[in-house]
């Protein structure tokens, strides 16, 4: 840390700023990253952050987060972000450089492992941007043992108390993040930044701050310097590479860094000189702060309706027409009324959406960075979690918003007003679902198990609530939320469709405006879906980026969600994400075990002996173990989506085959590489087709209070088919790994004990799924639906 110290004393002897300068590692290529990093030195930065790559984001901005995608299309570990440093300090590096980054790579690396290795290859510190503050302060403490620096990061939604913890733990300098607010050629400091400054210093005793800000020119940074001690710079470092003529980037970053600090270090430069200048400046935005604030920047949202003259004959197939029975091939944003599906595809349509995402969109990642570092844990701040599991691992921007989420969630839990409101709705919803016994799927169970084997089998149907799934419960208590909150507006991510439904059901029910992300593949293998959420009103923005999946959808979403926190609610769908969601969402889901209870109890006489549910982000299980955690005469089983098995790395298995990490604002089981980079899934189910579960799920596991198992995607057929031919009963394809899960477990039971599935959705939007599907798993179950 001595380094940074030395460099900001330097600046100040000089009497200007300090520039730090960002690149993302092995961007544009792993070879050329030292280069960019002795060039920026050679320009004149002082402080250089070098970014380490993640799969899964959920605050940078699309400049950042498209080197990060390319970075990682190169292949770059964490090993290589380290060789970085060290041959740049085997060619002349002097500047400090810091790590800055997502902590589940560094988390899968070992912290220990780290803190030696990036001492030894010539690191000076870290800034960790979704750190909580209890895990902050043991990593900082590390920090310090090795003589590396831990810079925490305020920003103007940061309360006094907390700047005052933040300062009084900073031991090089604090990151500082604001904005600016461009009038004119010159620019001008956003109103707040002096005062946000003067706090600093006052409660820092001195310790120099580096203000990230949207700087691109040399009169920015002359103008920011003026109450800072230094200024950072990102995303111009970003699109100068980019936009330079191949082999040239170092070049064109020394000369960029040059037109901003009009000064050169004494150490010979990239292109062989020392001196010199560059003429001329650079229009852009810094890579901390890009100042977007369109959650959809860069999508085409058409803002039609539906409208008849893209479906004339009143049945659908102007915008989704299967002659040859076949999924449709293509998402379209165009208006639909110039250009129905019927029409640009005669062969197999188009999804018609809102609005397509096919580059990272939202805010930048200093805008929200995550709240960090207090020695004395407040009770009111720390979040919940489930043994390890759990917490709040976001950005800064957010956690006003959560705060605010979860005082406003208790106050309506404790409210009877607020539950006799929610019980109001239930004929609306078709609560409580019926239970019944399962007689012909017992029967057939039974017919493989010896005497006295072969358990009752019961089924909960949630698939009868109205829009068909078990979603409406949490969509209807989150919308009523909502409005309590004083919310105008809905976001969510669906990814089989049942959640964007129900929550384009409710949206509608309230006249509330809706907006569902969902991932490119979903939509296209879920277009009824699609149509349905439109149908109703909501608008559907398609998610090009990454696997195209819910994982994806869940990203965008969450960025979208931190541009319009003032008037929107972010209805979640399953329980995941940091606290309070996986709380909500499983409170207003325990509706599910509450009936079961009293209805077997009804039934029965008693408590089931086990319920089944299927787990993918774990919503409908959630909502069906809960009320059954603290019964331990009740097993629980959850059955996860084994894809084409747990062995091969096409799978939705999380608990099964992950391990711990972070992902999308939570800790929890997930499925990942050696480098804690987020691996791509396969289910069959687009609902289970998720790397993450809830952390209230994990913390089960570990407990051995329930156990997981996975049904592959040809057992989940199984499933499908006898529930159908013994029942009558067309489940979900998510549902039938639990139907499967459920027939073996009931193998191993007694004759007299009792069995409750939760059935979680009907399967009308599967049925095109298991007919392009037959032809490849038919003939693996003896399946074959041909006439």
């Amino acid at each position: 840390m001595d380094g940074i110290k030395s460099a900001f004393a330097r600046a100040k002897r000089e009497s200007r700023p300090a520039l730090v300068t960002y690149t993302t590692a092995g961007y544009p290529t792993i070879a050329s990253t030292s280069q960019t990093l002795l060039a920026m030195e050679a320009g004149g930065a002082d402080i250089i952050e070098l970014g380490t790559p993640f799969t899964d984001p959920i605050a940078d901005g699309p400049t950042i987060q498209s080197a990060n995608t390319i970075s990682l299309q190169n292949g770059t570990t964490t090993r290589d972000c380290l060789q970085i440093v060290r041959d740049a300090r085997k060619e002349g590096l002097r500047a400090p450089v810091l790590l800055m980054g997502y902590y589940n790579p560094l988390l899968a690396y070992g912290e220990e492992r780290m803190l030696q290795d990036a001492k030894e290859a010539g690191v000076n510190g870290f800034i960790m941007v979704d750190l909580p503050p209890e895990e902050a302060v043991r990593f900082r403490g590390h920090c310090t043992n090795y003589g590396l620096s831990y810079v925490p990061l305020i920003a103007p939604a940061t309360s006094e108390k907390r700047m005052k913890l933040l300062c009084s733990i900073a031991d090089s300098f604090i990151y500082v993040v604001s904005r600016m607010g461009v009038t004119g050629a010159t620019g001008a400091l956003s109103s707040g930044l002096p005062e946000l400054l003067e706090k600093v210093h006052k409660f820092s005793k001195g310790v120099p701050a580096a203000v990230g800000f949207g700087v691109s020119t040399r009169e920015h940074f002359v103008e920011v310097g003026n109450v800072a001690e230094g200024v950072v710079i990102g995303s111009q470092i970003i699109n100068t590479l980019k936009n330079a003529p191949e082999g040239q980037g170092p070049n064109a970053v020394e000369e960029y860094c040059y037109s901003i600090t009009q000064r050169r270090n004494a150490k010979v430069s990239v292109n062989g000189h020392a001196n010199g200048h560059a003429n001329g400046e650079s229009n852009g935005t810094n890579g901390h702060s890009n100042g977007e604030t369109n959650g959809t920047s860069g999508t085409a949202v058409n803002g039609h309706a539906i409208s008849t003259d893209a479906n004339p004959k009143g049945d659908g197939s102007g915008w989704i027409n299967k002659s040859n029975g076949e999924a449709p091939k293509e998402i379209s944003a165009e208006d639909p009324t110039e250009k129905p599906a019927s029409e640009s595809d005669p062969s197999n349509g188009v999804v018609h959406v809102d609005a397509v995402v096919k580059e990272p969109s939202g805010p930048n990642i200093v805008d929200q960075l995550e709240n960090l570092n207090t020695d004395e844990p407040d009770p009111e701040l720390m979040p919940q979690r489930f043994g390890e599991f759990g917490g709040q691992y976001v950005p800064e921007s957010l956690m006003d918003c959560l705060s605010e989420l979860e005082k406003g969630f208790e106050s309506a839990r404790n409210d009877p007003k607020f539950w006799e409101e929610f019980r109001s709705f239930y004929p609306y919803m078709s609560r409580p679902s019926s239970l019944h016994k399962s007689d012909r799927l017992t029967d057939y169970v039974r017919q493989s198990c010896p005497k006295g084997k072969g358990a009752n089998i019961y089924l909960k149907r949630e698939d009868l609530n109205h829009t068909g799934s078990h979603k409406i419960n949490n969509a209807m208590g989150q919308v009523l939320l909502a409005r309590r909150l004083g919310k105008t507006a809905i976001i969510a991510e669906t990814g089989a469709g049942q959640h964007g439904v129900a929550t384009a059901t409710v949206c509608a029910r309230f006249g509330m405006k809706c907006t569902i992300f969902m991932g490119a593949e979903d939509v296209r293998r879920q277009a009824l879906n699609v149509f349905r959420i439109k149908l109703l009103g909501a608008s559907v923005v398609a998610v090009e980026a990454g696997t195209r999946t819910l994982r994806d959808a869940v990203n965008e979403a969450m960025r979208s969600w931190v541009t319009l926190l003032a008037d929107t609610h972010y209805i979640i769908g399953s329980a995941i994400g940091p606290h309070p969601f996986p709380t909500i969402v499983r409170t207003f889901q325990s509706v599910i075990g509450q009936e079961t209870k009293e209805q077997m109890k009804e039934i029965t006489g008693r408590l089931p002996d086990a319920v089944v549910a299927c787990v993918g982000g774990g919503s409908n299980a959630a909502g069906m173990f809960a009320s059954f955690a603290d019964d331990k005469s009740v097993k629980l089983l959850g059955v996860e989506a084994g894809g084409d098995g747990i062995e091969t790395s096409r799978h939705s298995a999380t608990l099964s085959g992950g391990k711990p990490g972070v992902l999308h604002g939570v800790r929890t089981y997930i499925l990942q590489n050696a480098e804690g980079q987020i691996t791509d899934t396969h289910s069959v189910s687009a609902g289970l087709d998720y790397p993450g579960v809830g952390p209230e799920l994990s913390g089960w596991k570990d407990s051995e209070r329930a156990k997981f198992i996975a049904a592959t995607d040809a057992e989940a057929f199984i499933g499908f088919k006898l529930l159908s031919e013994l029942e009558g009963i067309i489940p979900a394809l998510e549902t039938a790994h639990a139907v499967f899960g459920a027939m073996e477990l009931a193998k191993t039971m007694e004759d007299h004990e009792n069995i409750v599935i939760n059935l979680s959705g009907r399967g009308d939007k599967d049925v095109q799924s298991v007919a392009e599907e037959l032809p490849v798993i038919g003939p693996k179950i003896g399946w074959d639906l041909r006439f």
